[in-house]
């Protein structure tokens, strides 16, 4: 039998992104870490927060459910930590609701700081005045069954992006981006490069001193638009 035939569908204990780095990818947008991260690891933008204020940062609990039942969210709440997010794979299924307010109060006591499903939520009002970070893909009023099995802790596949138990997780007002755990920590200094070089881009524009990208020229001349020497 192989090891991953012998592992259990519930696991219990992995290992995590370091809080040190949580904290500091925290202080970056989702759209800075996906671009340091080599454009890859954001999810699919139908899943979106609830509202845009919602924001959060921590290592990913993954769960696997059957379409339509939340018995392995229930699962994962009961095994989760205090700063952990639930990635939860619905499989894209919008026909009921897996998580509604109660369970978010739940999350909110138990330290569970988001939630991101591919799968429809409920009590959406209930939810924003809570402020509770809940990314889904859509809104539906019906309730779930709570009676198949699935897998918590497994890699999973969710809006495009593989996520495996522990990455780092970070989601605001333009989605979700997912970075390996393992490749986390060294993605902080390049942001911080970023996020540099882009303040002094809008600065540049701001006082007119540079109203197009110095690259502009160079990349129309690769892309065979303009012929070398030649600039718009």
């Amino acid at each position: 039998m192989s090891q991953a035939a012998a592992l259990p569908d519930v696991i219990r204990d992995i290992e995590r992104v370091d809080p040190t780095t949580v904290a500091k990818a925290a202080e970056y947008p989702s759209s800075i870490l996906a671009d340091v991260a080599g454009r890859r690891g954001a999810l699919s933008g139908r899943i979106a927060p609830l509202a845009p204020s919602m924001r959060f940062a921590g290592p990913a609990i993954t769960v696997e459910v059957r379409p339509g039942d939340n018995l392995m969210i229930h699962a994962a709440m009961a095994i989760a930590q205090p700063g952990d997010v639930l990635v939860i794979d619905g499989k894209g299924d919008l026909s009921s609701a897996l998580m509604g307010e109660i369970m978010s109060q739940q999350c909110v006591a138990l330290g569970v700081v988001g939630v991101v499903i591919d799968g429809a939520v409920r009590d959406s009002e209930a939810i924003r005045e809570l402020g509770f970070p809940m990314f889904a893909a859509g809104l539906n009023p019906n309730g779930p069954t709570k009676s198949v099995s699935g897998r918590l802790n497994h890699a999973i596949s969710i809006g495009g992006v593989s996520v495996h138990p522990g990455d780092l997780v970070v989601g605001d007002a333009d989605g979700v981006t997912v970075i390996e755990r393992h490749k986390a920590a060294a993605m902080l200094p390049l942001a911080a490069e970023k996020v540099a070089a882009e303040t002094k881009r809008i600065a540049d524009i701001k006082s007119r001193k540079a109203l197009r990208p110095g690259w502009l020229d160079a990349a129309l001349h690769a892309a065979g638009v303009i012929k070398e020497g030649e600039t718009l």
